[in-house]
């Protein structure tokens, strides 16, 4: 059963986002200040205009002092985590509220300091557990790197032309991103380049694994019926939808590592609350997480975008190219614009918020109404995912 959902009962009417790199001469304070005075501005109000904050943070603070201190304000601020889903987390949060009528005027924030901490997909650490768990063992990279032999032998994929498909996603996102002056990475990479990396893990290489990345995002939102109040191109809530599995798959025998359930999941719920039933068809682009390369080939199968064990002649016939049937990851993705983990959500967000008002400049699309964003956290057979659906225009898509 889907959730009952909030379509268009919120809607987005600001947006702000930082750069996105190895930001050493920032911290984590001033890009969230720097990312929110940027959404204030865009929606023309002040922060004290804003009642209540939610901010979205994996290791880069704790509880609502970590905004409340740089932002020097005395409002309601809470903090969120929810893996690589947590920016999205603090959007579906505040979103919520203004829904539930409890403010007028909200902020979801995300921010990230990665690169002063060390911490990355190589480096981290879990919670204890009582070892049955065993995935929890690998890194990221290795964990992902599952995905491209499994989805090879479940759908007869000659090894070679997967590793097309993979280095098309990467060339791809590194095009995209060139083309996006607030990405980590700013330049075009040869797919010659891309495959003759170093190895990180499996197949995976460099340039298979999103960067390790600073920055912070922000949006504000208010109820539909207000929101041109503040500006005469709102961007529509229709749906917000969260999964979480059991985290069996490390064990589970039933398991193949080609799909992730928990993204299905969250996909079918969107898609109703949405109103979506050829989500192909009907979504003008998106934005999901292209942690690694395969990932992606996965994601296209698992959010409706190719039927099963066809994705990858998609992605390599152009379908998700910026000129595709539907473009994927226009901005240059987690791969090219970089995952600092609690602003990705609301990086996806901003691209959409800027597509849909048709301000993206040299990468805008013709005449897009529909976007997806979707967030996943954790690993497969293990994780949290959220999808989200907005649109320039109120009532049925």
């Amino acid at each position: 059963m889907s959730s009952r959902g909030i379509a268009d009962k919120v809607a987005i009417v600001g947006m702000g986002c930082t750069k996105f790199g190895e930001l050493w001469g920032s911290s984590a304070d001033d890009l969230a200040v720097d990312a929110v005075v940027d959404c204030l501005d865009s929606a023309g109000v002040s922060r004290d205009d804003i009642d209540a904050y939610w901010l979205g943070t994996l290791g880069s603070g704790q509880s609502g002092l970590t905004l409340s201190r740089p932002l020097g304000i005395d409002k309601p601020v809470t903090r969120v985590e929810n893996y690589c889903a947590t920016g999205s987390e603090a959007f579906r949060n505040a979103c919520y509220a203004v829904a539930s009528g409890a403010y007028d005027r909200v902020m979801a924030v995300g921010v990230e300091k990665l690169k002063d901490s060390g911490f990355s997909g190589l480096m981290r650490s879990d919670p204890p557990s009582d070892g049955t768990s065993p995935e929890l063992s690998l890194t990221a990279p290795a964990a992902f790197s599952m995905l491209d032999p499994a989805y090879c032998a479940k759908y007869g994929v000659p090894e070679d032309q997967m590793r097309e498909a993979m280095t098309h996603v990467a060339w791809k996102n590194h095009r995209n991103g060139a083309n996006n002056p607030k990405a980590q990475f700013q330049a075009e990479v040869s797919k010659e380049k891309i495959e003759s990396s170093p190895i990180v893990a499996g197949r995976l290489g460099v340039f298979d694994c999103s960067g390790v990345s600073d920055g912070a995002a922000a949006a504000m939102i208010v109820r539909a019926e207000d929101a041109l109040d503040y500006t005469d191109r709102p961007i529509y809530v229709k749906a917000l939808a969260l999964a979480a599995g059991p985290g069996r798959g490390g064990m589970d025998p039933a398991y193949d590592f080609t799909t992730f359930p928990e993204v299905v999941r969250a996909a079918e719920d969107a898609y109703a609350q949405a109103g979506i039933d050829d989500p192909a068809r009907q979504i003008s682009f998106a934005e999901v997480h292209d942690c690694f390369t395969p990932t992606e080939i996965v994601l296209m199968e698992d959010l409706g975008f190719s039927t099963r064990g066809q994705s990858w002649k998609h992605m390599l016939a152009g379908d998700f190219d910026a000129d595709g049937r539907l473009p994927v990851n226009i901005d240059g993705g987690l791969k090219s614009f970089g995952h600092p983990v609690g602003a990705s959500g609301l990086r996806m967000l901003y691209e959409a918020w800027l597509q849909l008002r048709g301000e993206a400049g040299v990468r805008q699309l013709a005449d897009p109404r529909v976007a997806l964003t979707h967030n996943l956290g954790g690993r497969p057979g293990a994780c949290v995912s959220f999808v989200s659906v907005v649109s320039r225009e109120k009532g049925q898509l």
